[in-house]
């Protein structure tokens, strides 16, 4: 009998008696003894999993020689398949399973690192269920916002958009300050999903003027050998109406050949050209109106690219353009760190090691010193991996002393993962900002 099917038939049912009261009572009690005794044992187990996968892991993947570009996978060592073994008695369907009850953080370990590594093992509905008890814990005073910013990822990561809104309205409530917008990780990779590797960027600063040129044609030139590039103006401090003109060609050129792209600080930029124009001011030409609704047509808001355009036809007197949805286009957070070099774009997921991932790799650190990781698609890499590459960006510091690695536009779920295996000792880790 279903629980709305009891509430129906409340009118035809005598009441409990005092008696039947205390037995449901106790009745209850017991099941909840019982539901939290199975939690800790699911969760002792996942500790001892992941405890000897990390040991044999170390003690073995470490040392096998990194296979060249676009060979096999190394073969599994015999100490990680002997790991899995000793927890053959333990239900391991049970670790995997979606419908998995929520584990009981241990009390060794901060429920943040204990649910970042279960949503690196493929366990998101846990490690859901348990962010939005930790949210609700902190809701109605301030306190430390890493549960809601994780939570905010793993929505978007898995695509709840309706969750995401009512998380930022009780984030708004919460903390009184603007909640994030939804920038859902898979946009960055709808039109490449499987795609890793060099990322050619311009970062445009100062001045958005003439001298930009050089930047632009480097950026077209690399277009042919990258399918995704990326344009930084969140270090943009002025514009001019040549600067203008050459970025605008650009980035027409750019979507005329279906190139990918990133854009990072166009919602800034956008507002800089609208303080610098007005409606029937003609002095610095058709240029600044002409970027400002291709940004606001890349960022796809429709409404204010009708605004603006029409603000446009009534200046210059012309027909305006009409809005085209963007096509391969994804923005990006700004991040208030010194522009950025070219970026190794990771994929959306690692896991089960890094395979090719790994030679590629070891070739860009060939041919640039300071390593920038570009994690903007990232949305998962598990606990095997994490530590494989923790180990091949220690060897890459070891033999060259000084060599700077950074992690870029990382989610905050990947953060509290790679702090928990060390990774702050070897690189700059930047999540993104909410």
């Amino acid at each position: 009998m279903g629980l709305f099917s009891l509430f129906k038939k409340a009118d035809t049912l005598p009441p409990l008696t005092d008696d039947e009261q205390a037995r449901l009572a106790a009745n209850s009690e017991l099941e909840r003894q019982h539901q939290q005794a199975r939690q800790r044992e699911i969760a002792r187990a996942t500790a001892m999993k992941i405890d000897a996968i990390e040991s044999a892991m170390e003690a073995d993947i470490f040392n096998l020689p990194e296979p060249a570009w676009g060979s096999q996978r190394p073969a599994r060592p015999a100490a990680i398949a002997g790991a899995d073994e000793v927890l053959d008695d333990f239900p391991t369907t049970l670790l995997l399973s979606e419908e998995l009850p929520l584990a009981a953080a241990d009390d060794s370990a901060p429920v943040i690192e204990e649910i970042a590594i279960l949503y690196a093992n493929g366990q998101a509905a846990v490690a859901q269920q348990m962010l939005t008890e930790a949210v609700a814990a902190t809701s109605g005073h301030n306190s430390d916002r890493s549960a809601w910013w994780m939570l905010f990822d793993l929505y978007q990561a898995s695509g709840q958009h309706d969750a995401f809104d009512n998380l930022s309205i009780d984030y708004a409530s919460t903390f009184e300050t603007s909640p994030p917008s939804w920038q859902a990780p898979a946009q960055l990779a709808a039109a490449s999903p499987g795609w890793a590797g060099l990322t050619p960027t311009a970062a445009l600063s100062g001045v958005l003027d003439a001298h930009i040129a050089a930047q632009l044609e480097r950026l077209r030139q690399q277009a042919d050998a990258s399918p995704v590039l990326r344009l930084e103006f969140s270090r943009v401090t002025a514009v001019d109406a040549e600067g203008c003109t050459l970025l605008l060609a650009t980035l027409r050129q750019l979507q005329a050949g279906q190139r990918e792209l990133i854009l990072v600080g166009a919602p800034a930029l956008a507002a800089r050209l609208r303080d610098g124009i007005a409606v029937g001011r003609r002095d610095d030409g058709e240029a600044p109106w002409l970027l400002l609704l291709e940004l606001l047509q890349l960022q796809n808001r429709e409404k204010e690219f009708e605004h603006a355009a029409m603000d446009y036809c009534v200046t210059f007197e012309v027909s305006p353009p009409s809005f085209t949805p963007p096509h391969k286009v994804a923005m990006a957070p700004a991040q208030h760190v010194p522009a950025s070099p070219d970026r190794f774009m990771l994929p959306p997921i690692i896991e089960h090691q890094l395979g090719p991932l790994l030679p590629g790799i070891r070739q860009y650190a060939e041919q640039y010193p300071a390593l920038v990781f570009d994690c903007s698609r990232l949305t998962r890499i598990d606990y095997p991996s994490a530590i494989q590459l923790h180990g091949v960006l220690q060897a890459l510091a070891d033999a060259e002393p000084g060599r700077k690695i950074a992690f870029r536009d990382v989610n905050h779920l990947v953060t509290a993962l790679l702090r928990l295996l060390g990774y702050a000792s070897l690189a700059r880790i930047y999540p993104h900002k909410y």
